[in-house]
């Protein structure tokens, strides 16, 4: 990730969930818990658009950042533009971040980017990702970026509903 960003061609910034201290979601609020979690949650909410990776553990993302999750609040994320990377040891669980971090956007509002990048264990010498991994997190941080300054640019105002906040009601009649 590091690399992806040092080569990107906009401002961007890592927040490494685990260089911080982010408090259990317990229903304390970020600002009572003396810790980095308010931090976390101001760093999502002035982003432009996010990269959010992931390790796969037991076929899902982290239990960290589904924390995180939690104790986000929904407007963080409503429409906001999210690229997508997991990381596994093998291709064994390559979607099962994927979809249930979509799941997650989707309880959001935000827009995830229709393609995920999935890393394995192969694609890294030394720690550090090959030429095909490194062009592929370059392409997805470029076109997370693009489409999130396109979206702002042209569909101003357009969000998807969050399913947390999405009201069902009846279409008027003449709507039908």
């Amino acid at each position: 990730m590091e690399g992806a960003i040092e080569r990107a061609e906009f401002d961007a910034d890592l927040f490494d969930l685990g260089a911080h201290t982010i408090g259990f979601a317990d229903g304390t609020p970020a600002e009572d818990t003396g810790d980095d979690t308010g931090t976390a949650i101001a760093a999502v909410e002035s982003a432009g658009a996010l990269v959010v990776a992931t390790p796969i553990y037991r076929g899902s993302m982290t239990g960290s950042l589904k924390n995180l999750f939690d104790l986000m609040p929904v407007p963080a994320l409503q429409g906001k533009v999210v690229g997508i990377v997991a990381m596994g040891a093998s291709d064994h669980h390559y979607l099962g971040a994927e979809r249930h971090l979509r799941d997650v956007l989707a309880f959001f509002g935000a827009v995830p980017m229709p393609v995920a990048v999935y890393l394995n264990g192969g694609d890294f010498t030394d720690g550090v990702p090959g030429e095909p991994a490194a062009a592929a997190l370059d392409e997805l941080f470029a076109a997370t970026a693009e489409t999130a300054a396109a979206l702002a640019a042209t569909a101003a105002g357009f969000e998807p509903a969050p399913l947390a906040a999405k009201a069902i009601k009846p279409r008027p009649a003449a709507a039908r």
